[in-house]
């Protein structure tokens, strides 16, 4: 395992469009979801953090490409949610189209962890999203969110209908994650250090 301090994190910048992202040769690992499925509490909690991503009560808070140095071995980019439907056409158009730049565009991807939450099925934009990452043969692993609040027999049948649901063509593994618990962290970071 590389060795790496976790807890060494800053933020390079907040991108908007591609001739703002940062030049570097380290791998970025992605985390992209809808905008209430609990991404910026699932990365506060992996890096050990209370508010690198800032969390916030109303979904679709991130409208920019947020990019974070992990010790100078790793770059962690917290991408906007999208399918938030309080917020214009217009901004959602926008958000989508910087969502998709930054996926064509980034010479440093090295996988997406694409988080669901545990407690439905996906999404129709959970779906296309999916679709988007196999199309563009783009390593990902699905991170199931807010386990802790659903029993162990719902978690299992969920997953059976997400994997029936999702093309797993280019994905590395499902993983299941609570904030409370914190179950899997440990593993989780084992991915992201070894990407």
């Amino acid at each position: 395992m590389e060795n790496i301090n976790i807890n060494n994190v800053d933020l390079i910048i907040s991108a908007v469009a591609k001739e703002q992202y940062p030049v570097h040769d380290l791998k970025e690992i992605a985390m992209c979801g809808r905008s209430n499925v609990g991404k910026s509490s699932f990365i506060n909690s992996i890096l050990s953090r209370n508010n690198i991503a800032r969390v916030s009560s109303k979904p679709g808070k991130t409208k920019t490409i947020n990019f974070f140095n992990i010790d100078n071995k790793k770059v962690l980019v917290d991408i906007p949610g999208y399918g938030y439907a309080k917020v214009s056409k217009n901004i959602r158009e926008k958000l989508y189209d910087m969502i998709v730049e930054y996926f064509i565009n980034s010479k440093n991807l090295a996988c997406v962890f694409h988080l669901l939450d545990s407690r439905h099925k996906p999404s129709e934009e959970d779906i296309m999203m999916n679709e988007f990452l196999n199309y563009y043969k783009i390593p990902f692993y699905v991170i199931l969110t807010k386990t802790d609040k659903i029993s162990k027999n719902e978690l299992s049948k969920n997953q059976k209908k997400i994997e029936n649901l999702l093309d797993l063509s280019f994905n590395l593994g499902i993983i299941s994650y609570s904030i409370i618990s914190k179950k899997n962290k440990n593993f989780i970071l084992d991915k992201i250090i070894n990407i």
